[in-house]
């Protein structure tokens, strides 16, 4: 799969993040736009990552700046579950495991294809500073690899006001269910 975008492609994701970036200032109090434009220009692979993250309906967002690396982090920031990217289980392990109605993917290996990160419970809790996201689906996370090897994965949503990690065999996998991702760049 060519894993570039055309000038046109290119053109219209700058200014879909451009307006999001504009739109939503909570989320990067104290970026400039332009230095981020100027990241992005420079880092042509990360703009295809990007754009797989919009194209699934993730609408991607700055977050922060992490000045040791001097890299720009952007999280999904659709308000539910990405749709592009739900009803799948897991990982690659599960979705082997299930003997019949097996889903169309899963969740480790569609991130890797689209060379993005699953968030973390930590950085779910800190999208959740920024609004109420997931308040009707929910999102897998990162799961550690102690759970992960009992045969589960765990998920998170915002519900009663207050984010709620829990747990399912990895192997499920929900309509309602997607997961966000991260990027670096």
């Amino acid at each position: 799969m060519k894993k570039e975008l055309s000038a046109e492609q290119h053109l219209t994701l700058i200014e879909v993040l451009k307006d999001r970036f504009e739109k939503n200032q909570n989320r990067h109090n104290d970026v400039e736009w332009n230095k981020v434009q100027a990241k992005l220009e420079a880092n042509k692979q990360k703009m295809w990552s990007l754009n797989e993250m919009e194209r699934t309906g993730g609408e991607p967002d700055v977050v922060s700046f992490d000045k040791k690396t001097d890299e720009y982090i952007f999280y999904d920031c659709s308000t539910e579950s990405p749709k592009g990217r739900r009803s799948f289980c897991y990982d690659r392990q599960a979705l082997e495991s299930r003997k019949e109605h097996k889903p169309e993917n899963n969740v480790i290996d569609v991130a890797t294809a689209m060379e993005i990160e699953l968030l973390t419970e930590e950085q779910y809790r800190a999208l959740q500073q920024f609004g109420n996201f997931d308040t009707k689906t929910s999102s897998w996370i990162e799961t550690p690899p102690e759970i992960r090897k009992l045969g589960g994965a765990i998920f998170a949503d915002f519900r009663y006001e207050n984010v709620f990690v829990y747990h399912n065999g990895a192997d499920s996998y929900y309509a309602a269910r997607g997961f966000r991702g991260s990027l670096r760049i």
